[in-house]
């Protein structure tokens, strides 16, 4: 695979993800809530609820305290390392986003849930993008077997088993890196 085809598949990409986010900012410009919603009583809502979704609660809300964890370790990891390897840092509040909880429909367990999804899955987005790039700095080869969920700059990685090339594209990749402060 040519970087040049992979650099033009990369910009396509990049134009697609931004109509995307020009698409959602119209939809927020013009979203007109119903505010007035009857909001489900905490009662009525775990009524409701199905057997298995009321079982599993416990198992669901125990990962709090691993991803507590994960997100300390991160953090302080980035703070003492990235500076170290001139590697600018990853903004937290570009990937934790949390405001789902201040819409007045949803009862309090609702808003609850929708704390700890958008804190789990950002806090996810945020770990995988400083990973990537220590992956970058560190070890920018590909695999021999593509994985699913690669970032974007995987792509750009040391094809497996290009020896010849792996001390220049190397350090050209790390350059490129610390170039984006």
């Amino acid at each position: 695979m040519k970087m040049e085809r992979v650099d033009e598949l990369i910009a396509r990409l990049k134009e697609i993800e931004k109509e995307l986010e020009e698409e959602f900012s119209k939809e927020g410009e013009r979203l007109e809530c119903d505010f007035s919603m009857e909001k489900i009583s905490l009662l009525e809502y775990i009524a409701g609820a199905k057997l298995v979704h009321l079982l599993s609660a416990p198992v669901i809300y125990s990962m709090i305290l691993p991803a507590l964890l994960l997100d300390l370790f991160v953090s302080v990891y980035q703070s003492i390392c990235f500076p170290l390897y001139g590697i600018p840092s990853v903004a937290r509040r570009e990937y934790i986003v949390i405001d789902r909880h201040r819409l007045p429909y949803l009862n309090i367990l609702q808003k609850i849930n929708c704390v700890y999804c958008a804190y789990f899955n950002g806090l996810i987005s945020y770990t995988k993008e400083i990973s990537s790039r220590t992956e970058q700095y560190w070890c920018p080869i590909r695999h021999a077997r593509h994985p699913k969920g690669v970032s974007e700059r995987y792509l750009k990685f040391i094809p497996y088993g290009d020896a010849e090339n792996l001390s220049r594209r190397w350090q050209r990749l790390r350059d490129m890196l610390s170039s984006k402060r």
